[in-house]
């Protein structure tokens, strides 16, 4: 008996070899608008999902902000876990005070995760230093399966002069992964 093929809907095949057990084999496949559960093993990436956001922000107080950058993703099981990749660009402290740096801190929903840059463009001087960027790998697991936004907030180290990020209009990225668990 030679092998059963199962033709895939885009490209490629999946090869079924027979049973080495006597007496007849079933093999079930799913009904109208099912699918084969394969691609839900322990590791693989299940759904992947990118924003940008190049407008410039500025914040003068000690209070978190949102940069703008900012994605949302539906995990489809509860078990998932989500990699959050963030590279907030454009960061700056302008001229005025020597305390003056960006903070920046990673959010999901109201819930902070993770503290990824202190008081950068930090001089001791009061000169002006432009376009610092910072960068976040975070692996997070939300246990749900509704909706959940992930997001940047920064606010000014010294509570003084205006910080900005995406200064310039240079453009922030953010990309979550849903990996099965």
């Amino acid at each position: 008996m030679s092998p059963l093929r199962m033709l895939g809907s885009t490209s490629g095949y999946a090869e079924l070899a027979p049973s080495a057990v006597a007496g007849d084999q079933t093999f079930t496949l799913p009904g109208t608008g099912g699918t084969l559960d394969r691609l839900n093993r322990a590791g693989n990436v299940l759904q992947v999902v990118n924003a940008t956001y190049g407008t410039q922000t500025s914040n003068s107080t000690s209070t978190y902000a949102d940069t703008g950058l900012a994605a949302s993703i539906t995990p489809s099981s509860s078990s998932s876990k989500i990699l959050v990749l963030v590279n907030q660009v454009g960061c700056s402290k302008l001229t005025g005070n020597v305390n003056t740096g960006v903070n920046l801190k990673l959010f999901r929903g109201a819930t902070e995760l993770a503290f990824f840059g202190y008081a950068m463009g930090y001089t001791g001087t009061s000169s002006e230093l432009d376009s610092i960027s910072s960068s976040i790998n975070y692996l997070d697991s939300p246990s749900t399966t509704s909706s959940v936004t992930y997001k940047t907030q920064f606010a000014n180290y010294a509570n003084a002069v205006a910080v900005r990020v995406q200064d310039g209009s240079s453009v922030s990225t953010i990309t979550l992964l849903e990996i099965a668990a």
